[in-house]
């Protein structure tokens, strides 16, 4: 009998001993089903992932029109072509060329059959619970469109959202797109300045916000800064608030639903310039998020879908779109620590895994960072009497997910979930790397490349090191349907090649540094680009440092920043380690010398940093990301303006004045 996963093996024979989780009848899933489906049609006999992966890198057109077919896109007039053209990559080629759909008719009204009467979208926050069935999800959009016609809206108006994630925002999102508006959004946590850094450049005519948010206990009023957003944005027409907190104030008008969206704009994180504005296309994200709902996570019709993330992050958009797939959106706002209880909001370090007890939640994303800290306080829920029978898997993004902590998950979650490390990113507002339910889980790697996303690892030269284990940059080399439409503004073209196609001709580079093992497939992700190390040339990652200390130093190491420093008059790379501590009476030579013997010991000689030093703060995008760019800028003697995208910006003024006392 020939299985779908085959077992790997080290060089010497022995069985691979870092396997976490394989699926336990993985011929029961989407995803075999769409191999035999290919296997037929195709005149195939393939066995593994591996093989239709292959398969589906060389034959563009075929598997994304076989992906079209099977995961039931909705439209109303039929594509001529899937691509006009197979290999190039910018200019961007047209996808699906002809075709006609409504990207909100798609998630509102999914293929797959759903009970009208059954929950679309359950939403909850630190003292409130709202479940929202299908039926009255459409009706709410069908209001809140009716209110858009009113003040006639237009296609191409752009639609801004200052909101938190709540189902208000949903049908906010889901109303503008109906009538082809493109919408934008930014959490009501982001400071004004940072609003308008993006708001401004594109010119919104409709703005939705809350009155307030609560957080962490707290209530955290909005309108002030509105007032402010309002005054720098002259082509607003109108202003609708959210009566989100009710014992806050508010206008009298408040809106509670919302329509779709043909497009929608992103922005890059802009730590030294003004964020660039990225508009996605509604065809490419449907398809690409269908793809890896349906097929990559095996999300079924009913399953409840969680992911911690603000309207502002990306993971945001690849949320909602479960309701494609027919799935129950979870909607959280607020804390990751704080809990209702007995109608009170209280601190609780379990209060995540509750939610997936009280909620049955059967997919639960959050961000690496989130789990290393439950990792770090040793919370292990499967202990504390929470069954979470529901849990399929766990999804974790925004930076690697350190070895430790893939370990950590299986003990503290269970071992029967496929725990999806994923990375993309919010150029493609999906994935390159993805869960699969037909490939092992394995310690520290992403599990596969998603379907159509021919991925390699380049050195500087442009020569593909993937299947010799090196790092390289993480580039693709076939055209996908993610692509960026483009980016706005007069100079979007030329803002587009920059971003992507200059640093290898025609190829999309991502900025992210990346390497692939070559005895399991399995990505391992080493951080951004940007910050890629090089001391006595060697080449890594700035990840293989932060998983150090995650493993060997929770204790006395709360985060850390490492920079590669080389300046004019520097004849090689020095790697700088900065450590914000726990309690600074902590930092000491002692613990210097102790991280640079792990170091030494579990990388190389050549990676132990050459300056270890305390910092007050760690610099962060507003999306939670280390400002490595930045700071390394800094560190090597450039003259950085940083944009008010850095949440934190003001700790850059502590990295000029460290520079210039170690000149």
């Amino acid at each position: 009998m020939v299985t779908p996963v085959n077992d790997v093996h080290r060089l010497d024979g022995s069985a691979q001993p870092n396997l976490l989780w394989r699926h336990p009848s993985p011929q029961d899933t989407r995803m075999w089903e769409f191999l035999q489906r290919v296997n037929k049609r195709y005149h195939k006999s393939f066995t593994t992932y591996d093989d239709l992966f292959q398969w589906s890198i060389k034959n563009i057109e075929q598997v994304w029109g076989e992906i079209w077919e099977y995961c039931g896109i909705r439209a109303s007039q039929p594509y001529k072509t899937v691509v006009t053209d197979n290999k190039t990559m910018f200019p961007r080629p047209t996808w699906f060329d002809g075709a006609q759909l409504n990207f909100a008719e798609n998630l509102l009204y999914p293929t797959q059959d759903v009970n009208e009467d059954a929950p679309a979208v359950i939403a909850a926050t630190e003292r409130t619970r709202e479940t929202v069935s299908w039926k009255e999800l459409r009706e709410r959009v069908r209001q809140c469109q009716a209110g858009m016609l009113a003040m006639k809206l237009r296609s191409g108006d752009r639609v801004a959202g200052y909101v938190a994630n709540h189902t208000n925002a949903l049908v906010a999102m889901l109303a503008g797109t109906t009538l082809g508006a493109i919408w934008t959004a930014v959490s009501p946590d982001t400071g004004v300045t940072a609003v308008l850094d993006r708001m401004v450049q594109i010119e919104p005519v409709l703005l939705f916000t809350d009155n307030a948010v609560m957080y962490n206990g707290k209530t955290h009023p909005v309108l002030p800064k509105v007032k402010e957003i309002m005054a720098s944005l002259p082509s607003l027409k109108g202003t609708v608030v959210f009566k989100t907190v009710p014992s806050m104030g508010t206008s009298d008008y408040t809106s509670s639903s919302f329509h779709l969206i043909i497009q929608s704009i992103f922005y890059s994180s802009g730590t030294t310039g003004a964020p660039k504005c990225i508009v996605h296309g509604a065809i490419g994200t449907l398809i690409q998020h269908k793809k890896e709902h349906i097929l990559q996570s095996d999300i079924r019709p009913g399953d409840r879908l969680f992911y911690f993330t603000t309207c502002t992050w990306m993971m945001w958009h690849w949320l909602v779109s479960g309701l494609a797939s027919g799935a129950t959106l979870i909607l959280y706002d607020g804390s990751p620590f704080q809990y209702l209880s007995n109608g009170e909001s209280v601190k609780d370090d379990m209060a995540m895994p509750r939610l997936i007890d009280e909620l049955q939640i059967s997919q639960f994303g959050t961000s690496a960072k989130y789990l290393s800290v439950l990792e770090q306080k040793s919370i292990m829920p499967q202990n504390q009497g929470l069954p979470m029978k529901t849990l399929k898997a766990i999804y974790s993004t925004g930076s690697p997910l350190a070895p430790s902590t893939f370990q950590y998950v299986y003990k503290a979650f269970g071992p029967n979930l496929n725990l999806g490390s994923i990375t993309g990113g919010t150029d493609i507002i999906s994935l390159f790397g993805a869960p699969c339910p037909l490939h092992p889980v394995y310690v520290g790697e992403i599990q596969v490349l998603g379907l159509g996303m021919a991925v390699q690892a380049w050195d500087y030269t442009g020569k593909d090191v993937s299947a010799s284990g090196e790092p390289g940059d993480l580039v693709c080399v076939r055209p996908f349907p993610c692509q960026p439409v483009r980016f706005w503004g007069p100079t979007g073209e030329q803002k587009y090649k920059s971003s992507y196609f200059e640093q290898f001709e025609g190829v999309w580079h991502h900025g992210d540094f990346v390497r692939f093992n070559p005895e399991t497939g399995g990505l391992i992700m080493l951080g951004r680009s940007d910050g890629i190390l090089k001391p006595s040339g060697v080449r890594f990652g700035s990840a293989e440092i932060y998983n150090i200390l995650l493993k060997h130093f929770p204790e006395q190491v709360e985060d850390a920043l490492c920079i590669g420093r080389r300046r004019e008059t520097d004849s090689d790379e020095t790697v700088v380690l900065f450590l914000k501590m726990k309690d600074e009476t902590l930092f000491a030579e002692g613990l210097v010398s102790d991280i640079k013997a792990v170091v030494r010991k579990e990388l190389s000689a050549r990676h132990v940093p050459g300056i270890v030093d305390r910092c007050p703060e760690i610099p962060v995008t507003t999306n939670g990301k280390k400002v490595e760019g930045a700071v390394k800028q800094i560190l090597c003697g450039m003259n950085v303006k940083t944009s008010a995208s850095v949440a934190n910006a003001g700790c850059l003024d502590w990295y000029r004045e460290w520079a210039a006392a170690h000149q």
